[in-house]
């Protein structure tokens, strides 16, 4: 039974995993980013992108978008419900533009001589009916499925602590390509971050790999000199790796990349978007999908329902998992683990969340606002950990239950 209103939860995480009752407290743990340029993040954005473009001509849009990007061709395919002056050419032209932003202006990929080729139609009657508020039916879900929140104090951000560093390294690194300071990377990167824990607690990298594409002409002993001082400022003092633990191109060569290089698509890169790993993913993507997706909407309330837990101080860590079906609103189960061995009163703490926030896809888009173009901005880097922007923008990130939570607590 998961944790809900009345319900005890079983816990079944598997053994030494970094959600166990019994982890390990002394091991390593990697995860992984990608860049913006990274083939499926280019196809990610493109799809946020137009995702925004309908919101921000209609907040109550519905939009579900494919994108698939490979040699100077991109396909976009879905479904929406919007404004007909939201033409094929008005999405490609958004297409185009992500590239542009990109930087892609590569022989097989290039932002000006894209092949862009427009598949969207409009949203099935089927869905539509099932999904919206009728009469005296409220608004359902726009799918079933499971949907996890997660938030350790690892991190000021709340983040565990191999992705936060992992999204770090890349920013800092297409930061400095987008401002002059390293003009001879490109756009697609990858990047490793391996932490060792000593007691539950990080302590050091114990390897980093980044693979970043360059311009041709450039060896790998060049590249790594080019972006070791970067990945260096990205970390507290003494935890770079030895040096022969800090891989930078192990394969020698990256001019070729993006999607000219491999194909891409939206959706692909989830464990990147959420949480490395250290915690469970429900499967379903956010990339591509309006708020009223719970794949969506729920996963972000989910992360700030977690990370109000832990900024309230009443666990180190804690895991929410929401459940729903198509077409119905109230979520079907409230899981929550605070890993806290029965230190916290778990029942109690998925009650008081439950009456602070209403966990139906209407209650969840007005409590968090999501019904803006705020969502391109997200496709790169990791959609929790952010900062809470003036406009909207990653509003699940805000910590305004916390002192509620201290007073029930």
């Amino acid at each position: 039974m998961f944790k809900g209103l009345g319900q005890s939860a079983a816990k079944s995480h598997p053994a030494n995993s970094p959600q166990s009752e019994t982890a390990l407290r002394d091991f390593i743990f990697t995860s992984e980013s990608v860049s913006e340029g990274h083939p499926d993040k280019v196809c990610d954005r493109i799809s946020d992108a137009i995702v925004d473009t309908y919101l921000r001509a209609d907040p109550t849009a519905r939009v579900a978008l494919e994108t698939l990007a490979t040699t100077n061709k991109v396909v976009l395919a879905g479904e929406v419900r919007g404004p007909e002056t939201i033409t094929h050419e008005v999405l490609k032209f958004v297409a185009r533009e992500c590239v542009r932003q990109i930087g892609y202006d590569q022989e097989g990929f290039h932002w000006k001589n894209l092949d862009i080729q427009c598949l969207v139609h409009q949203q099935s009657a089927d869905i539509a009916q099932g999904v919206d508020a009728t009469g005296d039916k409220d608004e359902g879900a726009g799918d079933q499925g499971i949907m996890f929140g997660y938030a350790t104090n690892e991190t000021e951000d709340l983040m565990p602590a191999p992705l936060y560093y992992s999204h770090k390294i890349l920013r800092s690194l297409a930061e400095a390509r987008h401002n002059g300071k390293l003009p001879d990377l490109r756009p697609d990167a990858k990047s490793q971050f391996s932490l060792r824990y000593v007691n539950g607690k990080p302590v050091g990298a114990t390897s980093i790999v980044v693979s970043t594409q360059h311009r041709d002409g450039l060896s790998s002993k060049d590249v790594r000199e080019m972006i070791r001082p970067f990945v260096k400022s990205c970390l507290p003092d003494g935890w770079m790796p030895p040096e022969n633990e800090f891989y930078v191109n192990p394969t020698g060569r990256f001019v070729i990349g993006g999607p000219d290089g491999d194909t891409g698509l939206t959706g692909r890169k989830i464990i990147v978007d959420s949480y490395g790993g250290s915690a469970p993913h429900g499967g379903g993507a956010f990339s591509g999908k309006d708020p009223t997706k719970v794949d969506r909407s729920a996963a972000y309330v989910a992360r700030y329902l977690a990370k109000n837990v832990v900024a309230a101080g009443i666990a180190e860590k804690c895991l929410i998992q929401l459940s729903y079906a198509i077409g119905v609103a109230k979520p079907l189960s409230v899981y929550v683990n605070t890993y806290s061995n029965g230190a916290v009163d778990e029942q109690k703490l998925s009650k008081v969340l439950q009456e602070m926030v209403n966990l139906t896809p209407r209650g969840i888009r007005t409590h968090l606002q999501l019904n803006k173009p705020i969502y391109e901005r997200t496709a790169a880097y990791g959609h929790f950990g952010r900062k809470p922007e003036a406009d909207g923008g990653f509003s699940w990130e805000r910590t305004d239950l916390a002192d509620a939570l201290r007073r029930a607590f």
